[in-house]
């Protein structure tokens, strides 16, 4: 018997890696494991078991994911650990090639079988579901993001079959979470302290088409709102083309809602985007991001572009630079291609170097920096709302974030104060400067 370990050793690390909404699934995990007794430990040296929820969206996601696992099992050959479990999509995807090569795995847990992550770890069994199986609902998730904001997953899976993406294949067809189900959730979340409620699926346009026979995302959002304690709604993953009046309307008209819209359009060459199996072509994401600038005005538009996909020529890259620079995207992030087996997109001619597709990503990055920060500076002298996320260690200063900064994705408002302030708390904030993507600024009522 091990020293230094209780009688009831159950102490769970728990390794949450990829998005948001694996974070979600985490936490939805932690909090069925927190029903069940067990405690949960950030000391690997105190675990007794290991839980690693994996990701393997794109290449780099993959190979986290698979580092992470092999560290952890040198503690299970060292007699540490005692049981090391590995869920989500790297599971899911690949569950006999980590049977056969990491022996010291004991548990694997498909992306459907969450539910089921206390019934594994008393049977000692692999756990897996129809991966088009109702979504987890009506859990207590143990929030781990801080308290002062949440996100709440509305739907699982996909239905768009990008040629290049895998999640399909991983987390099945689109599955909306029934709409009584999420105001519940969210209102434990605002009882809980959580103030910024962030709304998250694969694609949350289409909320609701599966359950109820038309896109419910509007009247989820209304409901949201009537929640006492929440005060900023933010939106991510809008696909363009699901994008319609009534929701542009109730973003423009309801208080809390963030004038913020994350729309992963990945292209902006009407070739590379028929190739990637998009909806729309560069004239229509035009269209509609006009039309939402126009309907409102403030509006923060975030992006995701894809760069070096097969086929792609130094032409449709140049349009996809001319497109960056015409659209002046508030927020943008670039991905480099990642060639995932068992996806069209795999097996297509014209595949590109990593030099040439890190070349041209640079190229698409320089080009947003400085949209960005030209952006940055016209916004010295307003006064915005912001949320406090942490104190700068050793400075009278904060790091907070307006509505035009989700977490863990955009830039902060750095803001100079002696005063004392808590995390999650609101505050004014007069923009005094700006440096790259970040703002700084002082309190509106302690400027001159």
């Amino acid at each position: 018997m091990m020293k230094n370990r209780t009688m009831n050793s159950n102490k769970i690390l728990f390794i949450s890696l990829g998005c948001d909404k694996n974070l979600v699934d985490s936490e939805m995990m932690l909090g069925l494991l927190s029903e069940k007794g067990y405690e949960f430990t950030d000391d690997e040296a105190e675990a007794d078991i290991i839980v690693i929820n994996t990701c393997c969206f794109i290449g780099d996601a993959k190979q986290e994911s698979i580092d992470t696992i092999l560290e952890m099992a040198e503690l299970k050959k060292s007699g540490k650990l005692k049981t090391l479990v590995v869920a989500g999509c790297l599971a899911q995807r690949y569950k006999e090639e980590i049977q056969e090569e990491i022996p010291e795995v004991d548990i694997i847990i498909g992306t459907a079988a969450i539910d089921e992550i206390t019934a594994a770890l008393s049977e000692l069994k692999n756990h897996y579901k129809e991966l088009d199986s109702a979504p987890l609902t009506d859990t207590k998730r143990i929030v781990t993001t801080g308290g002062h904001y949440a996100y709440l997953k509305i739907a699982e899976g996909c239905n768009k079959h990008c040629t290049y993406c895998i999640i399909p294949k991983v987390r099945g067809n689109y599955r909306s979470v029934p709409m009584d189900s999420l105001v519940e959730e969210a209102r434990r979340l605002a009882d809980g302290g959580v103030k910024e409620l962030i709304l998250v699926a694969q694609e949350t346009t289409i909320y609701g088409i599966d359950l109820y026979g038309k896109k419910m995302l509007s009247e989820l959002l209304r409901r949201l709102c009537g929640i006492e304690g929440l005060v900023w709604i933010r939106i991510l993953y809008c696909y363009p083309e699901e994008i319609d009046d009534e929701l542009i309307q109730v973003i423009k008209t309801e208080p809390k809602i963030c004038h913020y819209l994350d729309l992963p359009i990945q292209h902006g060459c009407d070739s590379v985007l028929k190739r990637m199996g998009r909806k729309t072509d560069s004239s229509e994401l035009i269209e509609i991001i006009e039309k939402l600038r126009r309907e409102i005005p403030d509006i923060c538009i975030r992006t995701t572009l894809i760069t070096g996909f097969p086929g792609e020529t130094n032409e449709e890259h140049e349009e996809l630079l001319s497109f960056v620079d015409r659209m002046e995207f508030d927020r943008l992030g670039v991905f480099t291609y990642s060639q995932e087996e068992d996806t069209p997109a795999a097996l297509m001619p014209g595949q590109i170097s990593d030099e040439v597709k890190e070349e041209r990503q640079a190229q698409l990055m320089e080009l947003q920096q400085e949209i960005a920060f030209d952006a940055a500076l016209s916004m010295e002298g307003r006064i915005v709302d912001a949320m406090i996320e942490g104190k700068v260690a050793d400075e009278d200063a904060y790091i907070a974030r307006t509505y035009k900064d989700a977490p863990n994705v955009d830039g902060f408002l750095f803001v100079n104060t002696s005063r004392e302030l808590m995390t999650g708390d609101f505050v004014k904030v007069r923009i005094t400067g700006a440096y790259e993507y970040d703002l700084i600024g002082e309190l509106e009522d302690e400027s001159a």
